[in-house]
């Protein structure tokens, strides 16, 4: 599948100095990605990059196979056909929410601005809000009326910058979900910046994790988690703890818990020093378990408790637990290992 935005080989720079080296990624129409990372990484110079914000210094951007950017031109961001939806929504506060969704509409006539306004309200679920303005709405209501405002002139995709970081916990969780429904109905390729992987995992088809104004892995929600191709990537995503081990065979490791199964052969010579990353669900509560941990701290999280169980080497782990199995601090648990992913990153580097 050809490429709606393809960024390629991009160099961006801030005050003289390179914050974005290299970078390349590209969105095929109808897809959702996501760049995840910290704050400070270059995610959001990316996005104001490929919106028309941003110059680049080397490699160029393409929207719908026509070069947008590149070293010494840039096209303006309203001849780029991409809806924006930011951080702070952006809403007018002397307009009416139906005002506010024709804004970007002015090339029609005043009677076709209504009917795309209040049909893209209708998509966003908003069509009984257009006579309100943006202070009587809630934060997600008003998210809602962004997106609604950037869908109206029918752009080529969506740019979305952080757009869940002012909405609580659950709101979030809710909008995130509820967006991707509203983008993969309309077929609307989109481009979302966050550093909640939550919202990162929910809305996206491909995530790239960013450190240093570098992609350090392009993949699936799924790959990121259960197969980190680095240790930044393993230690950000997701919650775990690393353990010791020592190489045995290219896939075989010595650990605390016995010989365990390397998900891929390592050219690291026998005998040197690794971690392996161990998930919480990779921890399973078992009476019959052949290990024992003490219960140093809890989570209650609904429907599982995180627990942090202190073992008798001294190695503290992270463990799912069914909330009906409720233990108190200082309790001894028995478990067992579920190890079906076995990363492993080498210590003599």
């Amino acid at each position: 599948m050809k490429p709606l935005i393809e960024v390629k080989n991009i160099d961006c720079r801030y005050r003289g100095e390179t914050i974005i080296k290299d970078l390349s990624l590209h969105a095929n129409e109808g897809s959702l990605v996501c760049l995840l990372g910290p704050s400070g990484c270059g995610k959001t110079t990316v996005l104001r990059a490929i919106a028309g914000f941003e110059p680049i210094y080397n490699g160029h951007i393409k929207i719908a196979d026509r070069v947008v950017s590149k070293p010494g031109f840039i096209e303006v961001p309203e001849k780029r056909q991409l809806g924006m939806v930011f951080q702070d929504y952006a809403l007018f506060p002397h307009m009416t929410v139906l005002d506010n969704v024709c804004f970007g509409l002015r090339q029609h006539t005043k009677e076709e601005q209504l009917t795309i306004a209040k049909e893209t309200l209708g998509l966003v679920g908003m069509q009984d809000y257009g006579k309100r303005y943006p202070h009587e709405l809630s934060g997600g209501q008003q998210q809602r009326i962004a997106l609604a405002r950037a869908l109206a002139p029918k752009p080529n995709a969506i740019l979305m910058d952080e757009p869940f970081s002012n909405l609580d916990v659950e709101m979030r969780k809710r909008l995130s979900t509820e967006i991707r429904d509203i983008l993969k109905g309309l077929g609307i390729t989109g481009i979302m910046v966050t550093h909640d992987q939550d919202e990162a995992f929910a809305l996206g088809d491909m995530v790239g994790v960013m450190k240093d104004g570098k992609i350090l892995q392009w993949d699936s929600p799924f790959n990121l988690y259960h197969e980190p191709n680095n240790r930044f990537v393993a230690d950000f995503i997701g919650q775990g703890v690393f353990i010791d081990g020592v190489m045995v065979t290219p896939t075989e490791i010595r650990t605390e818990f016995g010989l365990v199964n390397a998900d891929r052969a390592y050219n690291w010579p026998e005998n040197s020093p690794v971690e392996i990353l161990l998930r919480p669900d990779d921890v399973i509560y078992d009476p019959e378990g052949p290990f024992q941990g003490e219960v140093i701290q809890k989570a209650f999280r609904g429907a599982e408790i995180m627990y942090t169980l202190r073992l008798e080497t001294g190695s503290k782990i992270l463990s799912l637990f069914p909330s009906h199995e409720d233990f108190a601090i200082g309790d001894q648990v028995s478990i067992r290992m579920d190890l079906q992913h076995v990363v492993a990153f080498s210590k003599l580097a």
